[in-house]
């Protein structure tokens, strides 16, 4: 949603100038020879190419991406601003073996060493897959859906695309302080993940940071932002009493750096005015092993806050925030 080096064309044969003393001789036969060689080397290079060997018969060097789209797909990496990305994988793919998962360390930087997963919510192909999503799932403390279609804000742009792209955004910022950082998804795949694959891929990772992104969808008037935290829960394969300090912390620093970068207030319909709310009915929350917190950046049926969340620059300075937030965190 929210480009592509290529090596250089091989020199082309008509470039190649045949030896001088060739032209010199008077030879009709030998004229005739030299005038058929070019062509002949022109296809053996076509040849060579088309077979993927270069002039010396092994494999051409592919240029390196920029770490910034390490976890790219191609169809996204040619896609045009604004564009939605077409599924690559099936229902069934794990996106434990997804390119948007994986995450090559950048070289250097503060935070070198630091792993940090990155939840996009929901998928902009839940719509259309509802069946699957509407699956129940185990969270440990009971069943809940896989998966929802997330919100919209009044004039059709979905949560899914809003959280894409802040969490591409917010990926940039990260690996640029040598965070190594990886996407549960990036759309890659027609529906979900599920919530039990968001939880499993940041404990897989033994990420040092989780952070989930949404937008909200309650009724006009109810404005702002807040940080959901994991409550103390136990039952299943839920137990979240090592993660629900280091949550805290990071949920903390979250809301302070989101509020002084967007400018935008804590939400006035919950959280008492603080930003921060507890609860303990969320399978990604329940089921992750590492400090995990959902960031709800805004309601998407307020006229005010949608104009907001619509907005390029209004993103940029979102996904600013959670990263000064998440840098904090992580001692940078």
């Amino acid at each position: 949603m929210r480009n592509d080096d290529t090596p250089p064309p091989p020199e082309s044969a008509a470039s190649v100038s045949p030896d001088r003393p060739w032209f010199m001789r008077r030879s009709t036969l030998v004229v005739a020879a030299a005038a058929i060689a070019p062509a002949c080397l022109a296809g053996w290079v076509v040849t060579q190419v088309l077979a993927g060997a270069g002039p010396d018969g092994q494999q051409p060097r592919l240029l390196p991406l920029p770490a910034s789209h390490s976890a790219l797909s191609p169809g996204q990496r040619d896609a045009k601003p604004g564009a939605t990305a077409t599924p690559s994988a099936d229902p069934g793919t794990s996106p434990r073996t997804s390119a948007s998962t994986t995450a090559a360390a950048p070289a250097k930087g503060p935070l070198a060493g630091k792993t940090v997963v990155i939840d996009p919510g929901h998928n902009t192909g839940n719509f259309q897959h509802t069946a699957e999503i509407d699956q129940q799932v185990d969270i440990g403390t009971g069943r809940k859906e896989c998966d929802t279609t997330g919100t919209t804000t009044n004039s059709g742009y979905t949560e899914a695309e809003f959280t894409l792209d802040v969490s591409q955004r917010l990926r940039a910022l990260l690996e640029a302080q040598g965070v190594k950082v990886a996407l549960t998804h990036q759309a890659d795949r027609p529906w979900g993940p599920c919530i039990t694959e968001r939880a499993r891929i940041g404990n897989e990772a033994h990420a040092d940071a989780v952070v989930s992104v949404h937008a909200d969808g309650v009724s006009a008037g109810n404005r702002g932002f807040h940080v959901i935290l994991p409550a103390k829960v136990k039952g299943g394969g839920a137990d979240t009493a090592p993660i629900v300090g280091p949550s805290r912390e990071l949920g903390e620093r979250i809301a302070g750096n989101f509020a002084r970068t967007t400018g935008s207030a804590p939400a006035n319909y919950l959280g008492g005015g603080t930003g921060l709310v507890v609860r303990d009915d969320l399978g990604g929350l329940n089921l992750s092993t590492r400090p995990k917190v959902f960031i709800e950046c805004g309601n998407m049926r307020d006229a005010k806050d949608a104009a907001q969340l619509t907005s390029p620059q209004w993103r940029q300075k979102a996904a600013q925030g959670i990263a000064d937030g998440i840098v904090g965190f992580l001692g940078g």
